[in-house]
């Protein structure tokens, strides 16, 4: 028997950002809402500053994955804290 997981409106905590080949643990704090204009749920938070992905390109797509599950994202410019904003669209990782 499987269990359906639900997408939640928060997460902070440990994950896995994949990118190039690689698999860097990170810190996240993430958010997000069912938007009904285009129907899909739209997730957003930021990676915390110190890790890996500092060296990361700004725009790269990843994956991240938490232990509820795992979800196409992209980096894009770190704030003036040194944290990557992260966001995605569909089924989030938490």
């Amino acid at each position: 028997m499987s269990v359906a997981h639900e997408p939640q409106e928060l997460y902070d905590g440990p994950a896995v950002v994949h990118v190039h080949g690689t698999d860097h643990g990170v810190v996240v704090t993430l958010r997000g809402s069912f938007q009904p204009l285009d129907g899909l749920f739209h997730w957003y938070g930021r990676v915390a500053a110190g890790t890996p992905v500092d060296d990361v390109r700004s725009g790269s797509t990843v994956t991240l994955r938490t232990e509820a599950g795992e979800a196409t994202a992209r980096l894009s410019d770190k704030d003036t804290w040194g944290r990557f904003r992260i966001t995605g669209t569909g089924t989030p990782p938490f």
